[in-house]
């Protein structure tokens, strides 16, 4: 099921924060843009998640032309999958490699668990 809300953003000094007013008490900070819509999608899920699980109905969503501009702040819109945000909970697996294959992958310091998760998503995807 996706959802869409809107995010006020503030470009601050300091970088950058984001404000759902749809969502009460939801917000989130970023250094970057990237980093806060990361951020904020990831808030926009656990406030979503965390109702659903309470039984709490969702707030409509207010238009975005509705929302207020400054020089310092603009509107924007947050999408999450909430299946698919339910679905990514990590989990451990246990795998069997020969010896020296473990050896230089621990020589060349590559991570086991990126790296099984990437070749996955290549071959799933």
């Amino acid at each position: 099921m996706k959802f869409i809300y809107p995010a006020i953003i503030h470009d601050d000094s300091d970088g950058f924060w984001a404000e759902f007013p749809d969502l009460e008490y939801t917000s989130s900070t970023g250094s970057t843009l990237t980093e806060l819509v990361t951020n904020a999608q990831e808030a926009m899920e656990l406030y979503i998640l965390g109702a659903l699980e309470d039984g709490e109905s969702l707030p409509t969503p207010t238009s975005i032309r509705n929302l207020p501009c400054t020089d310092t702040t603009y509107p924007t819109l947050v999408q999450t999958d909430i299946d698919l945000a339910k679905n990514s909970k990590s989990i451990k697996k246990t795998l069997t490699i020969p010896a020296w294959l473990n050896e230089r992958a621990l020589e060349k310091g590559i991570n086991f668990s990126q790296l099984l998760q990437e070749a996955l998503v290549e071959k799933t995807l």
